[in-house]
């Protein structure tokens, strides 16, 4: 039987392990028995990327939105082995995984080798610091639910402080309430998708959390948020009218916009900026880039680019290795008719997804393997519940669209429903859409805890 590895349980790793586990699996004698496949996540559990900005200020509790690898192997005939790849084996088709241990430290796996027939890696991407002094000792990533639970319990508590100290001044004679600068300031490096969509969510958890009772701050007054971007505007990568756009929305929220700066140095209580700046921080978010893991240019003479990222073939193979395949942020993939890759985008991922399902089943059969082509069907930002704003691209609309407001944000929303119906089908999906809407009837619209 043909070995399938799939690396990485992303957005594309776990829909392309998900399918090829519907397609192979023998159970009710449907499926094709020829393959078995097998998921590796370091991980035991599985939540959409582009959701942990929305973990991060409270608006999604990820406990309600996690899948559980193990189930999801149960349900579509793959197997699930936890860890992390560690070293590759090209010659003896060989993988090797870390040992695992519980939160004591205990082990609970040892380190294991995995043979495998075709290799599929999609561990996605970790944050990029530059280099940049104190950056990763004293900024906060968004690259893991354990780091966005981090932020999120960290804002709670410095608004609890924040509410206690504003009564000291009172006694020394001094009024607090007159000062002009915010008890709490949250800066956010980098002005791309992440950041942007912190922001918009961190103004309505200001909202919600003084609402509430947490604490009796002015949410727009005395929670100050800054955005820093090196770039000449927010959103670089997508076009300039939903840049525009989507500026315009985060001032009327009051968040602070500094365009043109790179951050020099992270330090405890503050950003620095080259231009000489110093900017006042009780919370930094670093969101100012991704690189491919590190392990990638470690993998057994694999090619990979000055990002770190593996180089694949229009077949998504790798450049060394005809039997290992790689999709997602740590894929290197020329886009046809630029001078550019394919862009680290989820839509990406997916699409590689539904591509590898049909290439890896010619390769089974011993066909000829086809050729992947990216479409961009356009990029949306989401303002929480504020707005959302972005751009469709397609050959139905015959070129690119802005799109904002209402419709935005039910397009935005969309895109998560489509990834579940990925993974479960349409009917569960829509299932999960009314349990969704059911629990949110009997919740705050933030995590209070």
């Amino acid at each position: 039987m043909h070995r399938f590895i799939v690396v990485g349980g992303g957005a594309g790793g776990l829909e392309l392990a998900t399918r090829l586990g519907d397609r192979y699996a023998p159970k009710k004698n449907k499926g094709d028995a020829r393959a078995q496949v097998m998921l590796v996540d370091r991980y035991p559990t599985h939540i959409w990327k582009p959701l942990l900005h929305e973990v991060a200020a409270g608006s999604m509790d990820p406990f309600t939105q996690e899948l559980e690898y193990a189930a999801q192997a149960r349900w579509h005939g793959f197997e699930f082995q936890q860890g992390e790849l560690t070293a590759l084996d090209r010659a003896a088709r060989r993988i090797t995984l870390s040992s695992v241990a519980d939160e004591d430290g205990a082990e609970l796996l040892p380190q294991r080798e995995l043979e495998y027939d075709t290799l599929v890696i999609a561990i996605g991407s970790t944050t990029h610091f530059f280099g940049v002094q104190g950056a990763s000792e004293y900024s906060i990533a968004l690259d893991t639910v354990h780091q966005a639970e981090r932020f999120r319990k960290r804002l709670i508590a410095a608004c609890i402080r924040a509410e206690y100290q504003a009564h000291e001044p009172v006694e020394s004679g001094l009024d607090a309430s007159a000062s002009s600068e915010p008890r709490i300031q949250v800066a956010i490096v980098g002005g791309g998708a992440t950041g942007v969509e912190l922001s918009a969510e961190l103004r309505n958890t200001a909202q919600v959390l003084s609402a509430y009772g947490l604490h009796k701050l002015d949410p727009r007054h005395d929670i100050g948020i800054v955005l820093i971007e090196a770039g000449a505007r927010i959103l670089p990568a997508l076009p300039e009218r939903v840049s525009t756009a989507t500026t315009e929305l985060l001032v009327k929220l009051g968040v602070k916009l500094m365009t043109g700066e790179t951050v020099s140095e992270v330090a405890p209580g503050l950003v620095r900026t080259a231009s000489g700046k110093t900017v006042r921080a009780d919370l930094t978010v670093w969101a100012a880039g991704i690189k491919a893991p590190a392990v990638l240019s470690q993998l057994d003479g694999l090619a990979v680019n000055r990002q770190g990222q593996l180089i694949v073939r229009n077949t998504l193979q790798t450049e060394t290795d005809d039997n290992i395949f790689a999709l997602g942020d740590c894929a290197a993939c020329a886009w046809a008719g630029t001078d550019g890759n394919v862009p680290p985008r989820a839509q990406a991922a997916h699409q590689q997804a539904s591509f590898l399902l049909k290439a890896l089943a010619a390769r089974v059969d011993g066909g000829a393997l086809p050729q992947f082509a990216y479409r961009d069907f356009g990029s949306l930002v989401s303002l929480g519940h504020f707005s959302a704003v972005g751009n469709l691209m397609g050959g139905v609309i015959g070129g690119s669209m802005l799109i904002e407001g209402l419709f935005a944000r039910f397009m935005y929303m969309s895109l998560y429903r489509l990834h579940i119906a990925a993974l479960h089908g349409y009917a569960r999906m829509v299932l999960d859409t009314v349990a969704h809407w059911l629990r949110r009837t009997t919740l705050p619209r933030v995590k209070l805890h």
